[in-house]
């Protein structure tokens, strides 16, 4: 059995720029690329295996027809999806719907609880995470009078930060953060606020007001995580968060290090370096994923993996 490598999809993005091809090469449509959507069965960027006897099927069509790559793991649809976001401009200030409020009101789609680990950021960069709002009705008054500033929390970030961001949390990337995102496999974000920006025909870009006044956890209460880490023979582990769409580990690797796949199925990002899994030679800005049943293996390099599953 080998690791199940992706096709990655570009997606053009109005904040995009060209840190994909600058720090991973990849072969980007244009300088304002967005957003590589790594490890994806979702209808807006499908992802197709490049190796194997699976050669050429989309991640949709193994989880549709070949259940067992996933440890018959249920559900409609592939749950996660693995990004890369290169935020050369601040991203809209946005909010995500729970599963249910997403299936009720876009069409079945899922919600989108999704986390974040800083690849990179440059001096001083933030990000808006959180709301100072106290209730509901002071959300709706806040957004109503565009008291902009007063409503949203900013902080500053560096390289190596992670943060979780469950449904109903206030959010924005800033310029000069790159980061690698696991989420819900979903697209649907509500924008309450794009700093009076316009698109190239001079039109400002839609809001989802109403929406985003719905869905908003008020007040802001997540207190963030407390990374783990613990060393193994060839590397350290660090557990970020274990919730209930996905946990999301980091391995570092420098040496050899042996581990067990014993989940329904693994995400695998490689950040940085070069190595083997197994006998397979893997590089930085590789993405794969390690089906059910794959059992022991062993990863030998210098390697910096991001690594997931339900």
């Amino acid at each position: 059995m080998e690791p199940l490598f992706l096709t990655p999809v570009f997606q053009e993005r109005i904040w995009g720029g060209t840190a994909l091809r600058d720090e991973f090469g990849y072969d980007i449509p244009n300088d304002k690329t967005g957003e590589c959507w790594a490890i994806s069965a979702h209808p807006n960027g499908m992802g197709y295996i490049k190796n194997g006897p699976f050669k050429g099927k989309s991640l949709k069509e193994l989880w549709d027809h070949n259940r067992e790559l996933f440890g018959n793991a249920e559900g409609k649809q592939f749950p996660l999806l693995t990004k890369i976001l290169d935020a050369n401009a601040d991203l809209s200030v946005q909010v995500h719907p729970d599963d249910a409020y997403a299936n009720l009101n876009e069409n079945g789609e899922l919600g989108k609880t999704e986390c974040w680990y800083i690849i990179d950021a440059k001096e001083g960069a933030e990000l808006i995470f959180g709301h100072n709002a106290k209730t509901a009705s002071d959300v709706r008054k806040m957004l109503e009078e565009g008291q902009w500033e007063a409503f949203l929390r900013r902080i500053k970030v560096k390289k190596g930060d992670f943060f979780f961001v469950p449904s109903g949390t206030v959010h924005a990337l800033c310029e000069g953060t790159l980061i690698l995102e696991t989420q819900q496999s979903s697209d649907t974000t509500y924008r309450l606020y794009d700093y009076d920006r316009v698109d190239d025909a001079g039109n400002p870009r839609e809001l989802h007001l109403e929406k985003s006044i719905d869905v908003i956890h008020a007040p802001h209460s997540n207190a963030g995580v407390k990374p783990s880490a613990k060393e193994i023979p060839g590397g350290v582990v660090t557990t970020y968060v274990a919730s209930e769409f996905f946990s999301v580990y980091k391995y570092d690797i420098d040496g050899v290090a042996a581990f067990s796949q014993d989940q329904p199925f693994l995400l695998m990002s490689v950040l940085s370096g070069t190595g083997k899994i197994n006998e397979v030679a893997i590089q930085k800005g590789d993405h794969f994923i390690l089906p059910a049943g794959f059992g022991d293996y062993t990863l030998t390099g210098k390697l910096e993996l991001m690594v997931s599953h339900i």
